[in-house]
């Protein structure tokens, strides 16, 4: 039987997820749409991001970073919800921890409510339709600035 070893790997670069120590960074994702949570949860996963928690909608958002804080090094927050929107989610948890750190996720022709995200705090943001290498790349440049 083969071991692992005897396989060339074919991305030979670390995993995006892990922190210099070799832990995975924790990520919570909020979006009322099951599709991009699950979306949003596979590109994470296949970069060793851990997956800390969902929510969904601007409420719950805010009672799971309170129950989770600490521990949470980045939220991906959609900014039209029900109960509770994601800039009004975004105020509240900026509120409590001026230090999270928040991407805000918009559909197309939102600019208005994207610019009020940043400049309430929000670390930057992503255009729906996802794509892989935006979500990454922008969540990446957050962690590590």
């Amino acid at each position: 039987m083969k071991a692992k070893s005897d396989f060339p790997s074919l991305n030979p670069k670390e995993p995006d997820g892990l922190k210099s120590d070799g832990t995975p960074y924790k990520v919570m994702i909020v979006d009322d749409s099951m599709f991009v949570k699950k979306q949003l949860i596979q590109i994470f996963q296949s970069e060793q991001y851990e997956v800390l928690d969902t929510a969904g909608d601007g409420e719950e958002a805010v009672e799971k970073y309170k129950e989770h804080h600490p521990n949470i090094d980045i939220v991906t927050m959609d900014i039209t919800m029900p109960k509770m929107d994601g800039i009004t989610a975004l105020e509240k948890i900026i509120e409590f921890d001026k230090n999270a750190k928040v991407i805000m996720i918009s559909a197309l022709g939102k600019q208005e409510l994207v610019k009020k995200s940043l400049l309430l705090g929000a670390k930057n943001y992503i255009v729906k339709p996802l794509d892989r290498k935006k979500v990454l790349e922008r969540s990446l440049n957050v962690l590590t600035r």
